[in-house]
């Protein structure tokens, strides 16, 4: 198994040390981006006419992945159907784990704030195919002490038992609980639980840096 180094990058001291916080932290477009197209497209034969439906058809189904509907082996196998392919069920894993780039800048951040001794805890729409694999693909996850995942919990986001579960398991005051994701309509739950949100994009990374250090400075 290949592991993936994330660059390193000089980590800057704050002095004084800000107050300590929990940090919840979604995955996908935030530590990693990720394209399934271009790793789907790759399994279907040449010259299939509608490769892009069959591939749409496919992330269609992902929430059910995600929930823990559908085990790994059975949407493999559909999948496969779906896509017009004659490759292996590993082949079909392998090419939906390898869709991943890290997010150097997030991940400074995060290694700067587990310094910190800020409560690092991972929530994440993701599935039994990603998992446990992303995790020794990308061993700097190990910054985080926990992990809410989607298809464990049976809840996706934005579901608001999935922000209730992590405020029950883990004891948190959602005033001093930050909460990053991508996706709208994830902070519009988080800010309904009360948390400190911030809706990132990769391509505004310096907006959030500048976002978190005010919020931080606040108290």
């Amino acid at each position: 198994m290949t592991t993936h180094a994330i660059p390193l990058m000089q980590q800057s001291s704050r002095n004084p040390p800000f107050r300590t916080k929990t940090f919840l932290f979604d995955i996908g477009r935030v530590l990693l981006d990720f394209d399934f197209e271009s790793s789907l497209a790759r399994l279907i034969p040449s010259g299939t006419d509608d490769a892009h439906e069959r591939i749409h058809s496919v992330l269609h189904r992902k929430d059910a992945l995600e929930s823990g509907q559908i085990d790994p082996a059975g949407f493999a196998d559909w999948a496969l159907s779906v896509l017009g392919s004659d490759a292996t069920r590993e082949q079909f894993y392998q090419a939906w784990q390898q869709i991943f780039t890290p997010n150097a800048s997030m991940w400074h951040c995060v290694r700067q704030l587990a310094a910190d001794n800020h409560n690092l805890i991972l929530i994440s729409n993701i599935n039994a195919i990603h998992c446990p694999w992303i995790f020794t693909a990308y061993p700097e996850f190990a910054l985080f002490e926990h992990r809410i995942l989607s298809f464990e919990a049976g809840i996706l986001k934005p579901e608001l038992a999935i922000y209730q579960y992590a405020i029950n398991t883990y004891r948190l005051d959602p005033a001093e609980t930050i909460y990053i994701d991508d996706q709208p309509q994830n902070i519009a739950a988080g800010h309904q639980m009360g948390f400190l949100c911030w809706q990132y994009d990769l391509n505004h990374h310096q907006a959030f840096e500048a976002w978190l250090q005010k919020t931080l400075a606040a108290g």
